[in-house]
Order: structure tokens, then C-alpha cells, then sequence
């Protein structure tokens, strides 16, 4: 039995489930949202969280620990300087995992897993941009249109071409000479 094993194994060995896992939480942070199996979701959820926290604190080795975790310097760079501000006075819980149901072909349930505080940051970022559109939008003035060109004589039709054929309708080699 597999009593107080912490390790949720995702059957893989230990250095391909670190690579997936750091790799989760880099696309989470990259996109705010993944979709993911549900059991993937539950592994990722405490290593997002514990990579939140050395945000936090913003050291230098904080910021070292979390580049050895997650092996990717633009998603460390946007970890410390956008998602760990966001979660300053939150002490903990900072993703959630949302259950989408069965995936068609294998039926693995999926599930949805985000940054608690992303909802509000795309509402400002919708407001900001809303905001921004009434302020840039100019009247548009009407174009005269063009005047159309006067009818002149007719061109006249191309020659119609004989018709290139693949490999069964060509020549012998021997007709052609």
C-alpha cells in the first residue's frame, strides 16, 4: 500500500514527471490557463503554488531557486514581475482546478487549471481596451469614389492554348524528334 506517499508517480520516471510538471507550470504561466488531465492538474497545482511563493519574496534566490525548477528564464522573469504582485495579499490557493468532464477518445477527465486572480485581469485589461478604443476612434470621412474608367474597344481573347496533360497524355519520347 502506498500509504503517506506524497509523489503522485503519473507513470513516469521521476526526471521525464519533473520535465512535464516544470513544463506545465511554464505553459500556466505563459497562458494564465491549460487544459489538462485531471490528474496532471492536481500534480502541477503544488508546484504553481510553492513557485508563487518564491515570487514573493522576490531574493535573488528565490528567483535562482525557481529558475532551477522551472528551467525557462522568460517564464521566471514573468512569474516574479506579473503573477507574484498580483498575489501579495492572497496566503495561498493561488490556482484553481475547473473539471471539464471526459475527453472524447480515451475518456480521461480533463480539467482547467488557472490563476485565481487571472479572471480579474483580463477584466481590466477589457476595460483598459474599451477604454482605448473610444478614445482613438476618429470620424472616418467618405472617399469620393473613383470614377470608372470609360469603355473602350474590347480586348481580344488570348489565344486558348492547348491543354498541358500529365503522364498519360504525353508524347513519346521517339514523336517528339
Amino acid at each position: 500500500m502506498r500509504h503517506q506517499k506524497k509523489t503522485v508517480k503519473l507513470g513516469r520516471k521521476a526526471e521525464h514527471r519533473k520535465a512535464l510538471l516544470a513544463n506545465q507550470v511554464c505553459a500556466l504561466i505563459e497562458h494564465q490557463r491549460i487544459k489538462t488531465t485531471l490528474a496532471k492538474a492536481k500534480a502541477v497545482r503544488p508546484l504553481a503554488e510553492k513557485m508563487v511563493t518564491l515570487g514573493k519574496k522576490g531574493s535573488i534566490h528565490a528567483r535562482r531557486n525557481a529558475l532551477a525548477t522551472l528551467r525557462h528564464k522568460t517564464a521566471v522573469k514573468k512569474l516574479f514581475d506579473q503573477i507574484a504582485p498580483r498575489s501579495t495579499d492572497r496566503n495561498g490557493g493561488y490556482t484553481r482546478i475547473v473539471r471539464l468532464g471526459q475527453r472524447k477518445s480515451d475518456s480521461a477527465p480533463m480539467a482547467f487549471i488557472e490563476w485565481v486572480d487571472a479572471a480579474q485581469v483580463a477584466e481590466e485589461k477589457a476595460a483598459e481596451e474599451k477604454g482605448a478604443k473610444t478614445k482613438k476612434e476618429k470620424p472616418v470621412q467618405a472617399k469620393e469614389p473613383a470614377p470608372e474608367p470609360k469603355e473602350s474597344a474590347p480586348m481580344p481573347a488570348e489565344e486558348s492554348k492547348p491543354k498541358r496533360r500529365g503522364w498519360l497524355g504525353r508524347k513519346p519520347r521517339d514523336a517528339e524528334k
